[in-house]
């Protein structure tokens, strides 16, 4: 993976991942964005919402810490403390993102946005119902001069079979400013592997237990992982992430591939 040149960030810069249904894969998403920006060496920490377990925190639990956002003491330890040097991402568990938002305008946070204060990016996680869609028109009033992506992710085998295109350009051609995101279904064995193993994608990929061990991870799992990888970071490359956070886009970014491991005996020199 080649080296890129970082440049400094010109202000804070919030990324919130939520949508109000549930089951549309919130967490999913967050984990390949803490993976890209590791991959890219943009300095980053991440707040869980699923309060008081967690489950973002399972799979990155160095950059990331439980908070329950709707508690005015939480709120404080997200916001008292960004800073221009790093990216704060925030993992919304199902039916926050309303109320997180109307927190946010309370605060005073997107007055901020508006002025120019901070950078801020709203994730939507979009289902394939009528009701995910509905959240856009929700949604959309509180976003004045934020990003607004959003994402169709293909957490099954769903063909968002509902949005007719009638319904379709009704609720979309109303946000002329956003934009959209497809994250592609991955592998349901490869998947459940790396929830099994609970290491982040770009780890499994290269064949690490969460202590930085070697893994005996599957050759063929991990190849559909980091196939899988580099689909969804070329997605957060189109829509020009690494601008929105200030970093330099990279020449070269995907995850390495590696080759199968050996069994010893077939190492050995005959």
């Amino acid at each position: 993976m080649s080296k890129t040149t970082q440049i400094p960030f010109a202000k804070p810069t919030v990324i919130l991942i939520g949508a109000d249904k549930g089951g549309v894969g919130k967490t999913t998403v967050t984990r390949t964005l803490l993976d890209y920006f590791a991959a890219n060496e943009i300095p980053h920490r991440a707040f869980d919402t699923e309060s008081p377990k967690g489950t973002l925190k399972r799979f990155h639990p160095d950059v990331t810490d439980i908070v329950d956002v709707t508690q005015a003491r939480d709120q404080m330890k997200i916001f008292d403390t960004i800073n221009a040097a790093e990216v704060t991402a925030i993992d919304v568990r199902a039916g926050l993102l309303s109320d997180t938002l109307t927190a946010l305008s309370d605060i005073g946070f997107l007055e901020g946005v508006q002025d120019g204060t901070f950078n801020f990016a709203l994730f939507h996680i979009l289902g394939p119902s009528i009701a995910s869609l509905e959240e856009i028109a929700e949604i959309s009033g509180y976003l004045t001069g934020a990003q607004h992506f959003l994402v169709k992710n293909f957490v099954n085998s769903t063909t968002f079979f509902e949005w007719d295109p009638r319904t379709y350009n009704s609720y979309f051609k109303k946000l002329s400013s956003a934009q959209e995101l497809v994250i592609p279904k991955l592998n349901e064995i490869a998947c459940e592997q790396v929830e099994l193993a609970g290491v982040p994608f770009a780890t499994f990929v290269a064949n690490k237990k969460p202590d930085g061990a070697d893994a005996e991870y599957s050759f063929v799992l991990r190849g559909y992982v980091r196939h899988w990888l580099n689909n969804v970071w070329a997605e957060y490359d189109r829509v020009g992430l690494a601008d929105l956070v200030g970093k330099a886009q990279p020449a070269r970014k995907e995850v390495e591939p590696r080759q199968p491991a050996r069994k010893e005996e077939e190492q050995k020199v005959a």
